[in-house]
């Protein structure tokens, strides 16, 4: 059975498995040096943000969080949108092909919609086409950069 529980980012089993992540995504980068940043708590905690860890029959097996940021004016000059973005969305390579991924990015976008949100961005590389077709089978659209992520490739928005 597949639960989440909401968790800090530097609590030991939230750590651990981010330090899994990004030691799987250095192994497989194509271009140049991974940059691993480690996330700042405070941009993981509510109302700023959120983060889960993924439990499956009892054993942590994945995490992904959203951390609210700061989108800018429309066109119009009409209000500012809340915008939040998915991070380090990532599951133990035992456990794909079972639709937790879709099942966590669609979790992380109902939380973002509770914050207030009116839409969701992320960023990835290239080299992770499974995760691009995620993105793109649940509503994202490919954009244009909005961060300077040395790691990403690819910008993706979702309208909520």
């Amino acid at each position: 059975m597949v639960s989440y529980r909401q968790a800090a980012v530097d609590e030991p089993a939230a750590h651990a498995l981010l330090a899994e992540y990004f030691h799987s995504r250095d192994l497989g980068f194509v271009g140049g040096d991974y940059v691993t940043v480690f996330p700042t708590p405070s941009n993981f905690t509510p109302p700023a943000g959120m983060f889960l860890v993924v439990r499956l029959d009892g054993a942590d097996v994945g995490c992904g969080g959203i951390r609210r940021l700061d989108a800018g004016m429309s066109e119009s000059d009409s209000p500012q949108r809340v915008r939040f973005e998915v991070k380090h969305l990532w599951l133990q390579p035992q456990t794909r092909g079972k639709g937790l991924g879709r099942a966590l990015l669609l979790e992380l976008e109902s939380r973002a919609i509770a914050f207030g949100a009116d839409e969701l961005v992320l960023d990835t590389n290239a080299t992770l086409t499974a995760a691009a077709g995620l993105y793109r089978s649940t509503g994202f659209v490919g954009i244009e950069p909005y961060n300077d992520n040395p790691n990403a490739t690819n910008w993706y928005l979702k309208e909520l």
